[in-house]
């Protein structure tokens, strides 16, 4: 039995404040980070959902979301004979409510009544700061014939990465017998579970929770009543463990958690990879964003190596190698740019603001001639000059200030940041 389509909603949470991911959510919430050159990263769930037929979206945000609205807004605009949307709800004080989010399952709590006005039989809850592609209709199937209560996408993990996650233990049917947040190593041989072969020949014996749940309409109603429980994770899970039908959806597909500034950095340079573990050239399950209609890319006198250049670039670069070109970015002749993300340009300055920036000794945007940048992380509309040498790497200690942040030694140029000529950080 699949499920219909118009029975089911996706809550896509679009997390707190985002500290870890500074200082690229320095003025704009998580979801709305840009990924991969082009796209968002709350691009990355909806497109999942629009690729399984699921084209009722709720997007969950409190912090810097003024960006997000204006993608959202500018990007999935469905016919208006549909039944298709995509709402963001931000935290809103109310009688009821008068605090912001305190977590996840206080989000959804919070956002409860608007969920109502709709008919639907299942949930599906998201996280707005994840990296995958997954077909929701087969998880939906498997619940649905299961006759689960809850449902728990799972990635089957090694010894060494199990103690990050809340892992969780099945029966024989692939129910949720037992739950354990982040458990110690010496823990981990009585949290076996039930994994494929080709899992077990990597060594992964373990299940930690993707944190892509489906709940019963009726259960997380009479669930949300309880105020006292503020994540799904932490409190919700661990609670339901024993006293309800959980089933366990095993995924073994790419995934990986968009965290930290490391984290962000890698999934975006793996994107360069012969064959990236992560498709965007997959027929079958597109990345949508939003339509910008830009020009092609123009290069001159360019290497370009294992590197992915979005549209609407101006490239005079030397050298380009295993690094991901963002939208509109502006690269000067003699530029070396290496294992790096350049997020690119909200706009082109044209001829004339351009010459008037020149005549007044300032830097123009986008990235000047002669400069050698390596393992750094440029954010939107930056101004670097000439001949400035970037060096990033793990000899770098932490480091922040106004033009720049230094994180597990990848540079971070702050977004809008002028870096003057001949500036040197290595």
């Amino acid at each position: 039995m699949k499920a219909k389509k118009k029975n089911v909603i996706a809550i896509i949470l679009g997390g707190g404040q985002g500290s870890r991911l500074y200082p690229l959510t320095e003025t704009r919430s998580k979801p709305a980070v840009p990924i991969g050159g082009k796209y968002r990263l709350v691009d990355i769930p909806i497109s999942n959902c629009m690729n399984s037929d699921i084209y009722r979206m709720f997007v969950l945000t409190q912090f810097n979301s003024a960006s997000l609205n204006a993608h959202i807004k500018n990007t999935y605009n469905f016919s208006i004979f549909s039944h298709a949307f995509v709402d963001i709800l931000a935290a809103e004080q109310t009688p009821d409510n008068p605090t912001w989010f305190q977590g996840t399952s206080d989000a959804v709590r919070q956002c409860m009544p608007h969920f109502l006005n709709h008919d639907f039989d299942y949930a599906l809850i998201l996280s707005g700061d994840q990296l995958y592609q997954m077909d929701f209709n087969e998880m939906l199937e498997a619940h649905i014939k299961a006759e689960a209560d809850i449902s728990i996408a799972t990635l089957p993990v090694n010894a060494k990465d199990a103690p990050e996650f809340g892992i969780l233990k099945t029966n024989a049917e692939s129910c949720i017998e037992s739950f354990i947040e982040k458990p110690a190593a010496e823990l981990l041989p009585d949290w076996e579970s039930d994994v494929s072969d080709e899992m077990k020949s990597q060594g992964k014996h373990y299940l930690a929770s993707m944190g892509i749940y489906i709940f019963n309409k009726k259960l997380l109603v009479e669930l949300m009543k309880n105020p006292d429980t503020k994540d799904f994770g932490k409190e919700i899970i661990p609670q339901a463990v024993g006293h309800r039908k959980i089933l366990s959806y095993q995924y073994e597909g790419y995934w990986t958690d968009i965290g930290n500034i490391d984290s962000f950095f890698e999934a975006n340079i793996g994107l360069t990879n012969d064959i990236p573990e992560f498709n965007l050239f997959d027929n079958d399950n597109k990345i949508f964003t939003r339509p910008r209609l830009l020009p092609p890319s123009k290069f001159q006198k360019t290497m370009i190596e294992k590197s992915l250049i979005s549209e609407g670039c101006i490239i005079n670069a030397k050298e380009i190698n295993k690094s991901v070109i963002g939208i509109r970015s502006r690269i000067g002749e003699g530029t070396v740019i290496q294992n790096c993300y350049v997020m690119g340009n909200d706009y082109y300055q044209s001829i004339d603001v351009m010459k008037e920036d020149i005549n007044n000794n300032k830097q123009l945007v986008g990235i000047g001639e002669r400069c050698f940048i390596s393992n750094a992380l440029v954010d939107k509309n930056c101004r670097i000059g000439n001949d400035v040498h970037i060096n990033g790497g793990k000899h770098l200690e932490n480091f922040s200030n106004e033009l720049y942040a230094i994180k597990d030694g990848i540079v971070v140029i702050k977004k809008g940041a002028t870096i003057p000529n001949n500036y040197v950080i290595k």
